[in-house]
């Protein structure tokens, strides 16, 4: 017999009072930059290692279809993944802020990439669009007690104010230098 799921009354709560503070902190510095860094190792192959903070490394690899050990998602998952927790914490963060109890986010994504260019050693047409093209994501969200459209104005405000959102729909400047 199959044992029954444990289904939460409410997930996890974040401190409101902590988050009052963060939004507080914004409002009277709204020009605040943080500076992000992060450390990436090749093992081999196309297997990393990537360090941030004092956290344990996080392994990124390839599939064995673009020559990898399968071992880790790839970069382009990984920014996909990204996308999708920073979504979850936007719509977790406004729900808080707006009283509704959650009891189950999920959010699926989709994105559309051509990866025929393989790093700069295939089909290097100039013409050709980088990266992501398209992205799709798709929420699961229950709030007993809260109409369709209140969910989805918390989904849209999360689409909106996402940094990793904004990172995929703006133009971001960047620079590579050689330092060793």
């Amino acid at each position: 017999m199959a044992e029954a799921a444990h289904i939460p009354s409410c997930l996890r709560p974040i401190d409101m009072d902590g988050l009052n503070k963060l939004g507080e902190a914004g409002k009277a510095n709204p020009n605040a930059i943080k500076t992000l860094k992060s450390k990436t190792v090749l093992e081999g192959q196309f297997k990393n290692f990537n360090y941030i903070r004092d956290l344990d490394p996080i392994v990124v690899d390839e599939p064995p279809g673009l020559l990898g050990e399968d071992t880790a998602p790839n970069p382009s998952e990984m920014a996909l993944l990204s996308l999708g927790s920073c979504l979850s914490v936007g719509v977790q963060a406004n729900a808080t802020a707006r009283g509704i109890t959650l009891t189950k986010l999920e959010v699926s994504l989709e994105g559309d990439i051509n990866i025929t260019a393989v790093w700069g050693t295939g089909d290097i047409d100039p013409n050709k669009p980088l990266g992501v093209t398209d992205v799709r994501a798709y929420f699961e969200i229950e709030a007993p007690g809260t109409s369709q459209e209140d969910i989805q104005a918390l989904v849209d405000h999360a689409m909106k104010w996402s940094p990793v959102a904004n990172t995929y729909m703006n133009k971001v400047n960047m620079s590579g230098e050689l330092v060793g």
